[in-house]
């Protein structure tokens, strides 16, 4: 079962959760782009895209559908690859070709960093894995909301998924 824990800082969001998967395979679903693009994403969203070219520098693109059939597009740099235990790279809105958007591009408020900073660990608790999950940048109100909904239904679909693959 997955357990979330949140804590509310200024600019950064804070999330663990407890999966019950061992440290590899939780590290696998965050790097292997098959994997990515079974859970990444709100609920609703639909996966188009997921480039991973894992390595310190190396970048990622990302991409996924809206229910309203707009499409949206991440990306960043990978700055930081401890494999099996931390992964640090930056976060911004992105064209379909990679190239790094305002968020006005899609609708959002000018508030919005052009770069953000996502650090994700991976720790053995009791058989399990610990993940905390640190975004940092984000601005206060209904944006900051939205992503904190957005990376929790994506976590949650992370957890179905590694119940699957232990089923596998």
């Amino acid at each position: 079962m997955a357990e979330t824990v949140l804590t509310e800082e200024k600019g950064r969001l804070f999330i663990q959760r407890i999966f019950a998967a061992s440290r590899d395979r939780v590290w696998k679903a965050w790097t292997d782009p098959e994997l990515i693009a079974r859970w990444w994403g709100p609920a609703s969203f639909t996966g188009l895209d997921f480039r991973v070219d894992l390595r310190e520098g190396g970048r990622y693109l990302f991409g996924m559908r809206l229910p309203d059939g707009r499409d949206f597009w991440s990306t960043g740099v990978y700055r930081e690859i401890v494999t099996g235990e931390r992964l640090v790279f930056t976060d911004s809105f992105a064209d379909a070709e990679g190239n790094v958007v305002p968020a006005s591009h899609y609708g959002m408020s000018g508030d919005w960093p052009q770069e953000l900073l996502v650090t994700v660990t991976f720790e053995e608790h009791d058989g399990e894995t610990k993940m905390t999950l640190r975004h940092e940048g984000i601005p206060a109100g209904e944006d900051r909301d939205m992503t904190e909904a957005g990376w929790n239904e994506s976590l949650d679909r992370l957890a179905e998924l590694l119940k699957e693959l232990s089923r596998g």
